[in-house]
């Protein structure tokens, strides 16, 4: 959204406010041109100061990071507030109806809800938003995915890993801890008739990568770090753990067959399979993806995704797909064109964003 907000108005300035530090450096990588700040804590006197000293034109917030002080405190200032990307699931519905009049209250404070799918805008509808403040625009993160192999990046990482042509590559990436045994039990029984299979294990947490590091020694599995890398020649079949943060994203770049993590346990909801999509991988996710539910209905109803229920489940998919590169193929192209032919919810966001604007050329300390 931020690129494509730089092309249609390169006179706007942008900040970018993050809650956590791991989003804090992911942003500072991505907008070194602009201030990146921490969200502040949703207290009165904290958004109040933080509106005071940036005094923007227009707030636009990411998904459903709707803190009611924050958003009254915009309102108070005569701000407006566009949500942007939402995702109004099942679950977030339900809290929002317990806690119906105070969060209609707050509700009322976002001037326009740009949605990803039908079935969020009905939901927003269903618990009181008007329908002319809600828009259906798709969702962004089809937009800004590398898709690419041929990516510096990702022929850089594939050097760097010494993943030969003849290799096939599974990517476990955002994983957690069940997820990880499953994934290793599933290595474990399949390296040895398949030695061409390597594995990329990207965990979701940086504070659980000695823990992962540890599991995999207890298990007998060679591997190296990620930040620990030895020449590409003296890696041989052993499991790269990636215990870095921000290159995920390229990584699926890599991947035959693709595992999206948070998708298992039923805490999570899931994590984002449209970027390994893009590439043309082979994608499997576990049965709990709310947090990606159009994304996974099209997916499959593409046939373009598999869903592993278990580990014995993934098991069995892994194989087979290691069997089958034709099925592997046809699933990565059948994802891939599905990714092609959702692309353009950012400039449709944008355009929705234009008329927040002032039409004239802003000034170098306002912002938007």
């Amino acid at each position: 959204m931020v690129d494509e907000l730089e092309r249609q108005r390169p006179d706007v300035t942008c900040l970018i406010s993050c809650t956590t530090d791991t989003g804090l450096a992911e942003a500072r990588r991505l907008f070194p041109h602009w201030l990146v700040f921490r969200w502040p804590l949703d207290f009165s006197w904290t958004v109040r100061r933080t509106l005071r000293r940036i005094r923007p034109h227009l707030i636009v917030l990411a998904e459903s990071e709707w803190w009611p002080n924050f958003l009254l405190a915009a309102r108070c200032f005569g701000i407006p507030v566009v949500a942007a990307n939402v995702r109004f699931s099942p679950r977030t519905q339900q809290r929002y109806r317990r806690f119906a009049r105070l969060a209609h209250s707050w509700l009322q404070c976002i001037d326009s809800f740009l949605v990803q799918t039908h079935d969020y805008a009905d939901a927003l509808a269903a618990c009181g938003i008007e329908r002319q403040r809600i828009q259906v625009t798709g969702s962004v993160k089809y937009d800004g995915n590398l898709g690419d192999r041929s990516d510096p990046r990702v022929v850089e990482l594939k050097r760097q890993f010494g993943i030969s042509e003849e290799d096939v590559v599974w990517v476990g990436g955002s994983t957690q801890p069940e997820e990880e045994a499953a994934i290793l039990d599933c290595y474990s029984a399949l390296q040895h008739r398949y030695p061409q299979l390597r594995l990329i294990l990207v965990p979701r947490h940086a504070e659980r990568f000695d823990e992962v590091a540890l599991q995999l020694a207890e298990q007998g599995i060679a591997y190296v770090r990620r930040t620990q890398l030895p020449e590409p020649r003296s890696i041989g079949r052993s499991v790269i753990l990636v215990d870095t943060i921000g290159e995920l994203s390229a990584i699926w770049g890599l991947a035959d067959i693709a595992f999206v993590g948070g998708s298992l346990d039923g805490r999570r909801g899931g994590q984002n399979m449209i970027e390994p999509a893009s590439f043309g991988a082979a994608v499997l996710f576990g049965p709990h993806t709310w947090n990606f539910r159009e994304t996974v209905r099209q997916l499959l109803a593409s046939q373009a995704a598999c869903v592993v229920r278990d580990a014995a489940d993934m098991l069995h998919v892994v194989q087979r797909l290691l069997d089958s590169p034709d099925e592997r193929r046809r699933l990565g192209e059948a994802a891939r064109q599905l990714v092609q032919s959702q692309q353009g919810a950012s400039r449709r966001v944008v355009e929705c964003l234009l008329p927040f604007l002032p039409s004239s050329r802003a000034s170098q300390d306002e912002a938007a």
